[in-house]
Order: structure tokens, then sequence, then C-alpha cells
């Protein structure tokens, strides 16, 4: 990957997904379960099948959906999954807490610590926030290395000016990472117009196979979805472009 090409992240929760995001080109994977829940924790299979990915794998640490108000047990919890993370050897961990007012930066100290030595993503849940002003000082304090974030609203692209504030504000070595809603056909747009040099996505479309049966059961949804290896190389070629 050229040094001015910007970075491809692939967020994946399957074991074929991650094969699939391999196979078309991602420059990094963050690791997850349950994408359509924003992603929770992976399961030890999938962290143990990305032991030897050819690239950098980022891994969840979220350990339920809804909010991101964590109990002193959850955070203990959380702190648990990290350290096996480690242990397994992945290069670093998704993370992020908060409060009623605003990032809880007592949960993130702990968690950080925690994750010492390892790379560290600040996630969504500064998009949750209804000031996100403070979230630069703090994920730089805390050592993150970036900020993922959709500017507070549902699809990045709907957020590019908020997305390009935080990049204008962020200091060297934090970088501020749009996601959400990103496309092969917009990606490139929102790298141009916020000034990112990553990009995060997820690349999937719907399964149109399932078994009607599985379906009647329960065990298969109208929505479920996989990641496309033709997806992410278009995506890998709409960030070529925004160099």
């Amino acid at each position: 990957m050229s040094d001015t090409t910007p970075t491809l992240e692939i967020c994946v929760d399957s074991h074929a997904g991650l094969d699939a995001a391999i196979e078309g080109g991602a420059d990094r994977i963050e690791l997850c379960a349950a994408l359509d829940l924003g992603g929770l924790s992976p399961q030890l299979s999938l962290l143990k099948a990305a032991q030897n990915c050819p690239v950098p794998v980022y891994c969840m640490v979220r350990l339920r959906p809804g909010d991101f108000v964590f109990s002193s047990a959850e955070i203990a919890g959380m702190c648990a999954e990290i350290a096996q993370i480690r242990e397994l050897g992945h290069a670093g961990v998704v993370l992020g807490a908060g409060s009623p007012d605003g990032l809880d930066v007592t949960a993130l100290q702990t968690l950080a610590t925690a994750a010492e030595g390892l790379g560290r993503t600040l996630h969504r849940v500064v998009d949750t926030l209804t000031d996100r002003d403070p979230v630069i000082g703090v994920a730089a304090n805390l050592g993150f290395e970036r900020v993922l974030t959709s500017g507070g609203m549902p699809k990045a692209v709907d957020g590019v000016d908020a997305i390009a504030s935080m990049v204008a504000a962020a200091p060297n070595g934090l970088s501020i990472m749009p996601g959400g809603g990103v496309s092969p056909d917009n990606a490139a747009d929102i790298l141009r117009r916020t000034g990112a040099r990553e990009i995060h996505a997820s690349a999937r479309s719907r399964i149109t196979d399932a078994s009607p049966e599985l379906r009647r059961l329960g065990f298969a949804s109208d929505q479920d979805r996989t990641i496309d290896p033709a997806t992410v190389r278009a995506l890998k070629q709409a960030v070529r472009t925004a160099r």
C-alpha cells in the first residue's frame, strides 16, 4: 500500500466475512460479532481464526448491545477480554464508554490502561454525544490511535462537516476515521470532503439464498448479510482515487 493511499478498514463478524475482507484487499480488520447491533465482542473461535490474518486485526470490546454506560462488573469483564486479545497476539482493540453527561473518562482510563501496548480505536460512542468537542482531547490524552465516527449522523456522508472539523482539530498521531454507511459510491467523496486518511466500512450485501425453512424456524433472517469480496475490492479502488 502506498503511503499516500488512505487505509481501508473492513469490519467483519464471521469466518466467511474475515476471508472475504482479506480476499478483497482490506488494509485492516475490525473483528466483531453482531454487526447489526453496531458490533459486539467477537467469539473466541473467530478471535483464534484471525490470528494468522495477513493484515492488522483490531477486536471490538463491547459486551452487550444498547447504551455505553457500563457497570464496574462490565468494565472488569471488558478488561478480561482485552487480556485475552493480547494473549492471542492481535494488533489492537476497539473501545468506548459513556456516561449520561458525555464520555466516561474514568472507565476509558481503566480500559486504556488494560490495553497498554495494544493499538486503540475509540468507537462510535462518540456519535451518541451531544457535545463531541472534548473527544479529541480525551482520545489523545489516553493514547488512542484513532476515533471512529459518523459525525453524529446515521451515515458518515451526512456528517462530513462534523468529521472534517474533528480531522482539523486532531493532533498528530490521532486519526479521525469516518464510518457508517460507507460504500464504493461515497467512500472517495467522504475522504476528500473530510480530509481523513482512513475509512471504515462493512462491505456487506444481503443473503438472498437463505433457506425458507431456516427462516420459518427462526434460524435465519430476511435481513441476514454477508461480506462481498467484490464490494471490498470496489471500496479499495474508490479509496485509491481519493489520494
